[in-house]
């Protein structure tokens, strides 16, 4: 399996399948998209121009129910939180991603992260969040998680987290573009227990 993140939150695994999350300034046009998750409407998570850089013909969209009335239509699948399916031979769990404490993404609005199983690994992509009772829950094999602060955990708060869930493998993701330091992913990873293993943005 080959975990990359473009930048910010835009994150492209590739397995049997080619799965995107959130693409956001994407490059070079690709249209090798199998399944597009998008977690929330904000700009720089629902970017339609950069949406249409990957997708093909056969794309599979996953979005949170809220979003419906701005990419509903065929091929789309939408989740509320705790909604699980299968999608193109994957299994997903729709997770709720919010602020707690923050106005930027109440848990009322329904935003979602996601638990998919690739390539025989759990993996939680988390949305924009701060550290909550629901990802809290959380068991994966492999965690993405925000840590740039703000509108998100920082770094301190993320490593709280991942260090609590315990995931084989944990990737910093929203930090060194929009907000966040860049030396933030670095910082995170200082405070993991030693037997996480850390992927850092290329």
């Amino acid at each position: 399996m080959e975990i990359r993140i473009n930048c910010h939150s835009s994150i492209c695994i590739r397995d049997t399948k080619t799965v995107y999350f959130d693409p956001f300034k994407i490059e070079k046009e690709s249209h090798d998209a199998d399944v597009i998750f998008i977690t929330h409407d904000h700009y720089d998570h629902f970017s339609v121009d950069d949406i249409r850089k990957v997708e093909k013909e056969d794309t599979v969209y996953v979005i949170p129910d809220c979003m419906y009335n701005l990419l509903g239509g065929e091929n789309v699948v939408t989740m509320n939180p705790g909604d699980k399916g299968v999608v193109e031979g994957m299994d997903v769990m729709a997770v709720p991603s919010y602020n707690p404490n923050k106005p930027f993404h109440p848990k009322a609005k329904g935003y979602v992260g996601y638990l998919v199983r690739i390539g025989g690994k759990i993996v939680y992509v988390a949305g924009d969040c701060d550290r909550n009772k629901d990802n809290e829950k959380i068991r994966c094999d492999i965690a993405l998680v925000p840590v740039g602060g703000k509108y998100t955990m920082d770094y301190r708060e993320a490593a709280e987290l991942v260090n609590r869930i315990r995931p084989e493998l944990a990737i910093p993701t929203h930090y060194g573009d929009l907000v966040g330091d860049k030396d933030a992913g670095k910082k995170f990873a200082e405070l993991l227990d030693p037997s996480i293993e850390v992927q850092l943005k290329i």
